[in-house]
């Protein structure tokens, strides 16, 4: 064991059973550690409290509209790619009840509910999902208007992340410089060898965490087996996207024909806007009691393939199938580089996996740059 404690941005060696400790250190920082296990047939995002929940020695395999779980042939702790779910349902619940109103002998009361700010550490994300945080982050707290309740979670959360050095069947991370190794916005980040993780002090706090087990300088043996081993995730991505003038592409093709064929394919059903890591769309209802004497205002999950997303007096401006994917398609690569300065898309693939009908984006986008303006 090193005398002193590592620097932010030096990289060490520790045993996995060391794991453990750093999880019961977080704990005892009032920490709750959020990270993937095994439920509902698939790799799921749930509460933890030891190593052994997490999906040891499982993976999954992933194609356009194909989901399966399966068993490796080692005991790998971090051996698979992402599930349907995302981070952003700890930071950006899918139901937050916002405001009571009370009608009472002396008038209407309006007061805002209390937020419950558990203190979350995060275990286990990967970098295509790290640069999602950091996309919600500006789109919650980026500009003049914040989001107090996302802005109140995200600052008490603790990142463990996990560089990718298996990528799955529709992975484009690569394209679009989101991984797989974890850049920024981390508190450890950790790739996994065979017989140790390796990982990279983020900041002060996951300097405090680590200062809880033995660890070691990182010697060249192990940083070289990581760099190979990153290399070949790097050169196995199960998926491509050509950004290169991507927006535009999309702002000349917007009668292309191929919105015609998504159109009798696509199910509207929602999917890929549920386990979109970076989508935010929300609506707010009204619901009241019975009596007519409380109210609550609740924001919850929307999605632009829902028809009564676009409906507005007088009319839906996107009736069909065909308005609401290229809405969506166009919004995540060409109009929120507009809003925001960057495409809305980390690679992450889900929307491709979670598809019924595997409607694959990478391929959507490579058809309209085939085929040129129609």
């Amino acid at each position: 064991m090193a005398n002193t404690a590592p620097n932010i941005g030096s990289q060490i060696c520790i045993s996995k059973d060391y794991l453990q400790p750093i999880f019961e250190a977080l704990r005892k920082r009032n920490y709750r550690l959020i990270g993937p296990t095994l439920g509902e047939g698939a790799i799921v995002l749930d509460e933890i409290q030891e190593t052994w929940d997490l999906p040891m020695g499982w993976t999954d395999q992933q194609q356009p509209g194909t989901y399966r779980l399966a068993q490796r042939e080692d005991r790998s702790l971090f051996g698979y790619v992402v599930g349907p779910h995302s981070w952003k349902r700890y930071l950006y619940p899918p139901v937050q009840e916002l405001l009571e109103v009370e009608r009472r002998k002396d008038g209407i009361s309006a007061q805002p509910i209390p937020q419950d700010v558990t203190r979350y550490a995060f275990i286990g994300v990967r970098p295509c999902d790290l640069s999602a945080i950091a996309i919600q982050d500006r789109v919650f707290m980026g500009g003049p208007h914040q989001d107090p309740h996302y802005r109140a979670r995200r600052r008490e959360v603790f990142i463990l992340a996990v560089n990718c050095t298996r990528p799955g069947g529709t992975c484009f991370c690569v394209s679009l410089h989101t991984g797989p190794k974890a850049a920024a916005g981390f508190d450890l980040s950790l790739t996994e060898l065979e017989d140790v993780l390796l990982v990279e002090i983020g900041s002060e706090m996951g300097k405090e965490a680590i200062s809880a087990v033995s660890w070691r300088p990182a010697g060249a043996f192990e940083l070289q087996a990581a760099r190979q081993l990153l290399a070949e995730a790097e050169n196995h991505m199960g998926r491509k996207l050509d950004t290169h003038h991507l927006p535009d592409l999309l702002y000349q093709n917007l009668e292309h024909r191929r919105w015609d064929l998504l159109d009798k394919r696509c199910l509207s059903c929602g999917n890929c806007t549920q386990v979109c890591p970076t989508c935010f769309c929300s609506d707010m209802v009204e619901i009241s009691d019975l009596r007519g004497q409380k109210a609550k205002r609740v924001r919850l999950w929307d999605s632009c393939f829902s028809l009564h997303f676009s409906h507005v007096h007088g009319g839906n401006i996107r009736p069909s199938i065909r308005s609401r994917y290229r809405q969506w398609l166009t919004h995540k690569l060409a109009f929120w580089f507009d809003q925001f300065g960057q495409i809305g898309c980390v690679g992450c693939g889900r929307c491709i996996t979670w598809c019924p009908v595997g409607i694959d984006l990478t391929e959507e986008t490579r058809a309209i740059q085939m085929e040129g303006t129609k």
